[in-house]
């Protein structure tokens, strides 16, 4: 007897069907093994050739330039010596100064003309180049006092007794008070100060005065400022210079004075030219019929 062999239509089924699985399963392993190969050699790629751009840009070791021979070095700098003479023969000459000797003389001047050398006779001149000439002017102390003293008594002509001794008188009275009471170290009478203290006088004291107490008190005015303004010391007291009977019109002239006479005081001190011109006026205030001045 035979064996007969039954096989059920459902196990053919699951057999079948667990191949196909097995069949998938196995194409689904070979896709993947695949890929990955595929990610790797795609990743190996990559870094190899970022490895090859950064040994590109990164040189530490720069090769040697390669030096010219000697020869091409002659023909460069022929060459170049050539395009430079080139150039300058391109370019305008312009001549070159050369200095002609000259020998002086007295009366003829030496002329270059087209480059030779030839010589001027001088025209005389009617206009010598001399320098102006300085003005020298002395005057001792004593004399410019005399001269103040000259001015006064020319200026007030009502006044027929006053003399120019009673001026000088006031003048040496304060200056010798302030010394004595210790008010200055030195004297102020100097021939500087007398100058000044003659601007004031000349612009303030008019020729109406008809009284010395007025023609002293006016002084005395002129002298306070310029003690003031032209003294050693930081300050001088009043009484040797004010009466107690003028002591507004004291304050007033001195007012007057100061506002008209600011700009010729600080003149005074800063021109030399207007010094000597006050200087000289002065001088000329002598009276002429006086020949011995006190010294």
């Amino acid at each position: 007897m035979g064996t007969v062999l039954s096989i059920s239509p459902a196990t053919k089924k699951a057999s079948i069907m667990d191949a196909e699985v097995a069949g998938d399963g196995g194409k689904n392993d070979k896709s993947l093994k695949r890929h990955s190969m595929f990610v790797s050699l795609s990743w190996k790629k990559l870094v190899a050739s970022s490895a090859k751009k950064s040994a590109k840009k990164v040189t530490p070791n720069p090769l040697p330039t390669r030096e010219l021979p000697s020869s091409q070095v002659a023909q460069l700098n022929s060459e170049n010596v050539r395009k430079t003479h080139q150039t300058e023969e391109k370019k305008p000459k312009a001549p070159i100064p050369v200095p002609v000797p000259t020998v002086p003389t007295q009366n003829s001047e030496s002329v270059v003309q087209n480059g030779r050398l030839s010589s001027v006779q001088k025209q005389p001149s009617s206009v010598s180049l001399v320098s102006p000439r300085r003005i020298v002017i002395q005057a001792s102390t004593g004399e410019l006092l005399r001269c103040l003293g000259d001015f006064l008594c020319r200026r007030c002509y009502k006044l027929k007794e006053l003399n120019s001794g009673e001026v000088i008188l006031w003048f040496r009275n304060i200056d010798r008070t302030l010394l004595l009471q210790g008010w200055q170290d030195q004297g102020f009478i100097t021939p500087a100060n007398v100058v000044f203290v003659y601007l004031l006088c000349e612009d303030t004291i008019s020729d109406s005065t008809d009284s010395p107490a007025e023609l002293q008190g006016t002084f005395q005015t002129c002298l306070y400022l310029a003690y003031s303004y032209m003294g050693n010391e930081i300050s001088y007291p009043l009484k040797p210079f004010m009466n107690e009977t003028n002591k507004d019109v004291f304050w007033e002239t001195s007012l007057r004075i100061i506002n008209r006479m600011s700009a010729k005081m600080l003149q005074l001190n800063a021109d030399p030219h207007f010094f000597t011109e006050v200087f000289q006026d002065l001088k000329n205030q002598r009276d002429s019929s006086e020949s011995n001045l006190d010294r």
